[in-house]
């Protein structure tokens, strides 16, 4: 069981270096979007470039998804350029995939562009007061 502990450690570490969530539900909203542009209900109408946008688009929320979790570095441009994306899927891909693949696109562009790197970790309230009664004394 020391592989899989070790495994898990690892990509702890790993997912804690970038906007994970962030990238992960850009990328997933991206996929919603592109697996229900077949759907049965003709809500738009794929006629030219229209119909290329509506491809184009949620495989550029995939690419940036990924762009963020494996670049992390770049992740603003990343995450504002995946609203973007995102909310010109309302007009192209079936309202976004139904809103489903909308949501989870925004979420996660807001996610990305949240994210610090280099940040303390959260401490509660009561934490904080223990330890300024400790500084006290």
């Amino acid at each position: 069981m020391s592989g899989v502990d070790g495994f898990r450690s690892a990509f702890r570490r790993w997912r804690a270096d970038r906007p994970f969530w962030g990238g992960l539900l850009l990328a997933l909203g991206g996929a919603w979007i592109l697996l229900t542009m077949k759907a049965s209900l003709k809500v738009i109408l794929h006629v030219g470039m229209q119909g290329l946008a509506g491809y184009l688009l949620p495989a550029l929320m995939v690419l940036l998804g990924l762009l963020t979790l494996f670049n992390p570095t770049q992740r603003l441009f990343y995450s504002i350029t995946g609203i973007l994306v995102t909310l010109g899927t309302w007009l192209t891909s079936n309202l976004g995939g139904f809103f489903v693949g909308l949501l989870l696109g925004a979420v996660g562009s807001c996610l990305a562009f949240g994210w610090l790197p280099d940040q303390e970790p959260r401490r509660s309230r009561r934490q904080r007061r223990k330890e300024a009664a400790a500084a006290a004394r």
